[in-house]
């Protein structure tokens, strides 16, 4: 369903409530009886986990699920699938300029990108009161995956032109899987760029930001929203985030939002970041409640803060953590109103 993001934006942004939008996709899964690599693997199944969700819990948007292994499978990455565990790239398939010379970009109906397509043009049809996004991984993050982390890490310093050429097709491949998921009906794309929380500002700058900055300059507009997520330590990235022109940014729970959100310009949105596994996945209902109401109290003057979750949410998560998370927003909201009133 087409809309105009920038004004989803403002909205959020001018409201006298807050909002919540978590990376929430899995704990869907208790709703409507599905295996984790059913709804991986199934673009319907994911859509039906996403409506279920959609139907239960007043979040700002509905989301695909942020799995960190499709984009390289299309490149031709093994992966390993488990019915009870998110996905995992199990080797790399580049380690020197010449296998990255050879490496092909792929095309996006390769390995399981058709599925995850489907679930955002299914969500973006049928869920219809919220806008939908597709999820992606980021382009460093990527050739992470592919070239292998602690390799990459040495790559920048060693043969950065290698790392700038894999990049390059990471980058281009990422652009047609975005405009991909524009094409059929999705109003955004969260782009999970985590690795790039390992390098400095500078490595960061030329790295990362410089090709997420290509992703959103060919896709993002008013009716398609781009959101960079980066769980990493990034206080010292926020101002390489906000470089790639990206409309929000979300942040992980190893920042302090309260440091973050001055860094953040007032009129681009941003989210975090309840820790999705000591909290959601392995918290009481009471640890969520006080984590929930002293960062919606820490963040109270930055009206472009939205609630969410530091990270996807994980499977098996209790949905009475959910339900909580959600009750002490609303809580907060009508004290709030209150006051006002």
């Amino acid at each position: 369903m087409k809309r105009n993001m920038n004004d989803w934006s403002r909205a959020i942004i001018n409201s006298s409530q807050r909002v919540a939008m978590p990376i929430m996709t899995y704990p869907g899964l208790e709703l409507t009886g599905k295996s984790v690599k059913e709804v991986v693997t199934d673009g319907q199944s994911q859509f039906e986990v996403m409506k279920c969700l959609a139907e239960n819990f007043p979040s700002a948007a509905a989301v695909t699920i942020m799995d960190l292994s499709v984009e390289a499978e299309a490149f031709g990455s093994p992966v390993a699938f488990h019915d009870d565990d998110v996905p995992t790239v199990t080797t790399n398939i580049v380690s020197d300029k010449a296998s990255i010379e050879a490496l092909e970009i792929p095309s996006v109906t390769k390995g399981r990108c058709p599925a995850y397509i489907r679930a955002a043009e299914l969500g973006a049809k049928h869920i219809k009161d919220r806008p939908t996004f597709g999820g992606m991984i980021g382009p460093f993050s990527l050739a992470s995956r592919l070239y292998d982390m602690t390799q990459i890490m040495m790559g920048l310093i060693m043969e950065p032109d290698n790392i700038h050429l894999l990049l390059e097709k990471c980058t281009r491949f990422l652009i047609d899987y975005a405009q991909e998921f524009k094409n059929k009906g999705a109003n955004g794309i969260i782009i999970a760029e985590p690795a790039a929380g390992l390098l400095s500002l500078e490595h960061c700058d030329e790295f990362s930001s410089r090709y997420v900055q290509k992703i959103v300059d060919s896709v993002q507009d008013s009716n398609f929203l781009i959101i960079l997520h980066n769980c990493g330590n990034t206080q010292h990235l926020v101002g390489s985030m906000v470089s790639t022109g990206a409309k929000g940014f979300h942040f992980g729970n190893a920042v302090d939002m309260a440091e973050i959100l001055p860094l953040v310009p007032a009129e681009r949105l941003a989210f975090g970041n309840i820790d999705p596994a000591r909290t959601f996945r392995k918290g009481t209902t009471e640890l969520v409640a006080k984590q929930t109401w002293e960062l919606l109290e820490k963040t109270a003057n930055y009206k472009n803060f939205v609630l969410s979750s530091g990270c996807d949410i994980p499977p098996f998560t209790p949905l009475a953590n959910v339900e909580t998370f959600f009750s002490t927003l609303e809580e907060f909201n009508h004290k709030c109103q209150k006051k006002i009133g």
